[in-house]
């Protein structure tokens, strides 16, 4: 029997109910039948009462209250319909719980589950990833899980220490990605992976374009290239020294992200090599972005508009070839 990637979250969740009585759940329509715009909380309201809390339509109070929480020693799970909506609530997040930490010494345990990134039809509202954003601000930790175990494991750690995370999920991986099993442990937050081995280009990527990137890595490889291909995880912290020594095995950088290009994860990656790492580079770093535009509602545009296997492909060659 397989699980998704979205079932994933809801059975981290569910453990994270049962074994732990501070935590709650909290965010929009999150205690209905339906559990939430993308039924991540399914069932869950039924099987723990009173834990699982529906809250009106407004993100700054949403995330207010839960810090309030957090501060008075409870575990929450904050729930945004899509991250684009987490903007409502930027002075709380980056501010407030941000920054607590350093002002006082006190803890600010929450966790704010971001539905991120784009699938065909959502438009320029309902699409944004917004790791960069939040990745720029000291005291938040910043998940980016691209697998099933992941998605799992990475969750129940968010909860569980005592620092704000945000837990950027993305939409498009709820139900094309999937594993025969969840594991009982993973890797902690801040160690990046080596997705797939190769010695003629280093690929660097996270979330859904990880798959992609792994998708050109094979296309690449009936060519007779090898391609590696290194999963992020997190992208704050962000793990340098995986990806130089990778960059040292192959003297060639790749970095694919979905958000916008100007002043992304895929820029800082980038810097940290040049600066660490500029002697192990046999031609300049590149990377692929989604388009600096607004996110297109039409599936073609909306395909067109992000990196996918067959342009991350493209720009490897090129980049194989200097």
């Amino acid at each position: 029997m397989s699980i998704t990637y979205l079932e994933a979250i809801r059975e981290a969740q569910a453990k994270l109910l049962r074994d732990d009585e501070r935590v709650f759940i909290y965010g929009q329509d999150v205690g209905g039948t339906f559990g939430g715009a993308f039924k991540a909380t399914k069932g869950l309201a039924k099987e723990f009462p009173g834990r699982v809390l529906n809250t009106p339509i407004s993100e700054d109070a949403i995330v207010g209250t839960a810090i309030g929480a957090a501060l008075h020693g409870m575990r929450p799970i904050v729930e945004m319909q899509f991250a684009d909506f987490s903007s409502i609530a930027l002075n709380q997040i980056l501010n407030n719980a941000g920054t607590h930490y350093w002002r006082t010494s006190v803890p600010v345990p929450i966790t704010v589950r971001l539905p991120s990134g784009g699938t065909k039809g959502s438009g320029p509202f309902h699409s944004q990833s917004m790791e960069s954003i939040y990745a720029h601000y000291p005291g938040l930790i910043v998940m980016t899980p691209a697998t099933v175990e992941d998605a799992y494991t990475m969750l129940i750690e968010a909860v569980t220490i005592d620092d704000p995370v945000v837990y950027c999920e993305h939409k498009y991986l709820y139900y094309h990605l999937k594993a025969d099993k969840l594991p009982a442990e993973g890797l902690p937050t801040g160690n990046a992976r080596i997705a797939r081995e190769g010695r003629d280009l280093t690929i660097v990527s996270y979330s859904a374009m990880l798959h992609e990137a792994l998708a050109a890595a094979e296309q690449l490889a009936s060519e007779g290239f090898e391609i590696e291909v290194v999963d992020l995880r997190s992208v704050k912290p962000l793990d340098t020294d995986t990806v130089l020594a990778s960059v040292a095995r192959t003297g060639r950088l790749l970095c694919v992200g979905e958000s916008f290009p100007f002043g992304g994860v895929t820029a800082e990656v980038i810097s940290r090599v040049t600066s660490e790492g500029f002697h192990l580079l046999d031609a300049p770093p590149q990377r692929i972005n989604a388009k600096d535009t607004p996110i297109p509602y039409h599936p073609n545009l909306w395909s067109a508009h992000r990196p996918s296997a067959k342009s991350i492909a493209a720009k490897a060659r090129k980049l194989l070839r200097e």
